[in-house]
């Protein structure tokens, strides 16, 4: 991979960054701004302002530089859809390659954050153990948030993706005899669906749980610090993370990745890769081998910083290519 700067958008609900990252991938600059949430044009501004203000840094208008967005791009037609930027139905790669005069890698954020963790994070080593060298195992990087989602990384590389979706895990039902063993209701996801596993098992889900149980407002990591003192916050993490494992035991089954690298506000939960461990091995397939799991290696730099690997890489490289 060349020795050259690279630059990152980490683009959110809440704010548009910018990183600057040097040729060993530290943080060089950071710049945060406001998303425009109220109309295309104001955000298509602001985008390209802090775009501008990279390549303004790092003294060269042809920086590598890629989006990591969270949201869906549509390969075929390059329309986006995400819940909390005014890019739905629109054509943002295109917008930017105009207002641009280039072409930017547009990733999903937790295709982003996987690939991150795959090259030199918590990841890297997949493969070390059955011989096959140092990433040429799959990583599946998990995004335990408001929301839930996850991306995945197989030999290095990210799979082509046919609907350019990353893996929607939070959208997936939740198996009936998950709820069943708790008593838990179905609720309704934001999706319009109900049953997903982002209902249950995301930081929204764990204050569900926790207030289904009786405790109102629980913040997780202060739910959390109750447990050795507070039977009722014990049960509810108890049952968070036995949903979680079923979480865990679909995307084995599904995917079967060697390493789970977990991202996300719940990542920082005390003793979570030990608590999802045996989980995952309760409810297992047989005796099936199960994944390690552990915490993302670059916390939440971590997206920001796939994109910039993969803009310095190239889209060939990266198996993704240019919104239109």
């Amino acid at each position: 991979m060349p020795a050259t700067p690279s630059g990152a958008i980490d683009l959110g609900g809440t704010k548009i960054e910018a990183r600057l990252f040097d040729a060993a991938m530290q943080t060089l600059e950071l710049r945060r701004v406001p998303t425009p949430t109220g109309d295309f044009d104001s955000f298509l501004a602001a985008l390209v302002g802090q775009i501008r203000w990279l390549e303004g840094r790092a003294g060269d208008p042809a920086l590598p530089v890629a989006l990591s967005v969270a949201g869906v791009v549509a390969p075929d037609t390059g329309l986006c859809t995400a819940a909390n930027i005014p890019i739905t139905g629109r054509p943002l790669g295109q917008a930017l390659q105009a207002a641009l005069g280039r072409a930017l890698p547009l990733i999903n954020d937790c295709m982003a954050f996987a690939y991150s963790e795959a090259h030199g994070g918590a990841g890297d080593d997949a493969g070390d153990d059955a011989g096959e060298g140092a990433g040429e195992g799959a990583v599946l990087g998990l995004v335990l948030g408001t929301g839930v989602g996850a991306g995945l990384v197989i030999g290095g590389r990210i799979p082509p993706r046919h609907a350019g979706l990353a893996v929607e895990i939070g959208h997936v039902g939740i198996p009936a005899r998950a709820l069943a063993r708790h008593g838990l209701p179905l609720w309704r996801c934001g999706c319009g669906r109900e049953g997903c596993f982002e209902n249950y098992v995301s930081g929204t889900g764990l204050r569900r749980i926790a207030a289904w149980a009786g405790i109102e407002d629980a913040d997780p990591a202060r739910l959390a610090a109750r447990i050795p003192r507070d039977p009722l916050a014990a049960r509810v993490m108890a049952i968070w993370t036995d949903l979680a494992g079923e979480m865990l035991d679909t995307l084995q089954l599904l995917l079967d990745p060697q390493v789970i690298v977990l991202g996300g506000g719940l990542s920082n939960l005390p003793d979570l890769p030990a608590r999802l461990q045996g989980a995952l091995a309760a409810l297992r397939l047989g005796q099936a081998r199960a994944p390690l799991i552990r915490v993302a290696r670059h916390g939440d730099s971590s997206g920001a910083r796939g994109a910039a690997l993969m803009a310095r890489a190239g889209l060939a490289d990266s198996g993704l290519r240019a919104a239109r």
